[in-house]
């Protein structure tokens, strides 16, 4: 007998072919239980056990040939069809081993050569068992690195309710106090003063989604919404710093601020006495400094100085202190090119006014979304920055870099 599969079709008429037995048999022992109970007006309890064995049998029958109809209608196989066996069907299944088991002296041994080497692999060849093995998902999402945004909290909060911040500014002062002798006319001191108007400014973008997907997938909400306000900082910091007031861009503090000028002349100055000048020139413009304002890069080659010893100046490799320098804050951030500094009086400089805190709204408002069963997600924010004092921040360089 070869080993090869049998069709649905055969096996539908071997199903088949065992039915109509079935059927025979059980018209059989109806016939001898009929004749009995015409001879004895009873039917016997073996008759009886008898019969309902053979319908049983019929109808399990009767159900195969069902199911192997339905399949041929389909044009399918059976349903294990394509379903790879394992090494103990092939044995229990193949000739030998079955004509080993079926003989009276089963002396001797019976194998079976798999021929196929098993491998991962999932194609329909023999020895694939590659089905088997399924894939790890690791949960979550990788998420790509993104910068701390910290130059807002060294600039003074605020809040308004309009579309444009207003403030007078102090530009000249003429003191001519002097001594003066009894009865002398006193001197008149002069004040110039100029009105400074700053437009509030939105930052804003969006992002579509489907309505299926954000059901589906609840954490894609979170990371939609963490994304666009992400986004908004990211642009906010660099427009603290260096936006040019044109168009809509916020006037940053970098391009009103005054060049840094050292105000003593030391011998051989490092990073570290440059930071210092600044704030001593920034003290001198009567507006002490409040905070530093320098790129990673830079903060790492000062915070690796070392002494004439190797001892580090002011690193310490197992301190978790938060980054200071002369006593005042140090915020590193990409904002600000390598070789720069910025140090300055942030809290009486300069003030940061909220008209729209940063939001996130999610609508459906337009015919296109609503007809695709899309979302709309809107990030925006409306801010306007006042740089009171230009002269209270300095903006320089440490010289390493050409």
């Amino acid at each position: 007998m070869s080993g090869k599969e049998k069709t649905a079709e055969e096996l539908a008429a071997e199903v088949k072919k065992d039915f109509e037995k079935a059927i025979d048999a059980t018209k059989e022992i109806a016939e001898e239980a009929l004749e009995t109970a015409k001879k004895t007006g009873e039917n016997t309890d073996a008759l009886k056990e008898k019969a309902d064995e053979a319908l049983v049998k019929m109808n399990g029958l009767a159900e195969q040939v069902a199911t192997l109809e339905q399949e041929i209608a389909k044009g399918g196989k059976p349903a294990d069809a394509d379903r790879i066996k394992s090494p103990g069907e092939l044995f229990v299944e193949d000739e030998k081993v079955k004509e080993f088991l079926a003989s009276t002296d089963k002396r001797g041994k019976a194998s079976l050569e798999v021929k196929a080497t098993i491998t991962s692999a999932t194609t329909d060849t023999a020895g694939a068992m590659g089905v088997l093995v399924q894939t790890q998902r690791v949960p979550g999402m990788v998420m790509l690195p993104e910068r701390r945004m910290t130059v807002r909290d060294l600039i003074s909060p605020g809040q308004t309710d309009s579309n444009a911040i207003e403030y007078v500014r102090e530009t000249g002062f003429t003191n001519n106090a002097a001594m003066v002798a009894e009865g002398a006319a006193k001197p008149q001191s002069d004040i110039k003063a100029d009105l400074v108007t700053r437009s509030v400014r939105t930052v804003a973008h969006t992002m579509k989604a489907s309505r299926q997907i954000l059901e589906d997938a609840a954490m894609l909400r979170s990371l939609i919404n963490h994304k666009l306000l992400y986004g908004l900082d990211y642009v906010e910091e660099q427009q603290l710093l260096s936006g040019d007031g044109t168009g809509q861009n916020l006037h940053g503090i970098i391009p009103q601020a005054t060049a840094f000028a050292a105000p003593i002349t030391l011998s051989s100055p490092t990073s570290i006495d440059n930071m210092r000048l600044a704030m001593l020139q920034a003290l001198l413009a009567e507006y002490p400094a409040t905070g530093h304002v320098m790129n990673p890069i830079d903060w790492a080659w000062i915070e690796t100085l070392k002494d004439t010893t190797g001892r580090y100046i002011i690193g310490n490799p197992q301190g978790a202190a938060t980054p200071r320098l002369w006593n005042l804050p140090v915020v590193q951030t990409q904002a600000i090119a390598v070789d720069k500094f910025l140090t300055g009086s942030f809290q009486q400089g300069a003030q940061l006014f909220d008209r729209w805190k940063s939001r996130v709204e999610i609508a459906t408002e337009n015919e296109d979304d609503f007809i695709k069963n899309l979302i709309t997600a809107l990030c925006e924010e409306r801010l306007v920055l006042a740089v009171y004092r230009p002269e209270g921040f300095i903006y320089g360089d440490f010289g390493r870099v050409a």
